[in-house]
């Protein structure tokens, strides 16, 4: 299962980085549109293909349930996005930042998950 983990542990970093960068820098929301899309792209083009790879049943299973639930999340971290960068107030863009600062802790709790 290196190959898997290997592929997690990427996008466990990317999602730190873009945490990380949401939460204590000020940050563009056309940048984080686009670093968002560059994470769903990886998603699908390299996390997507691991189910079946070199995993057993039980591993499978596993794989698939998380990557469903990674999947929704990262369509409701596009929605987070497309809010915060609709925010005209102060206050709304810090309550949709909250908002995506939560949706990526979510979705690198999955990757530690799988990672153990």
């Amino acid at each position: 299962m290196s190959l898997t983990r290997d592929k997690y542990h990427v996008l466990k970093v990317l999602l730190k980085q873009l945490h990380s960068d949401v939460m204590t820098t000020k940050v563009d929301a056309s940048e984080v549109a686009q670093r968002v899309r560059s994470l769903q792209q990886f998603f699908q083009q390299q996390i997507v293909p691991l189910v079946n790879l070199d995993t057993d049943s039980n591993d499978e299973s596993r794989l698939q349930s998380n990557q469903t639930e990674m999947s929704k999340q990262l369509r409701l971290l596009e929605i987070d996005v497309m809010f915060f960068q609709g925010a005209r107030q102060a206050s709304t863009a810090k309550s949709r930042l909250d908002a995506i600062g939560d949706r990526l802790t979510t979705l690198i709790n999955y990757c530690n998950a799988i990672l153990q």
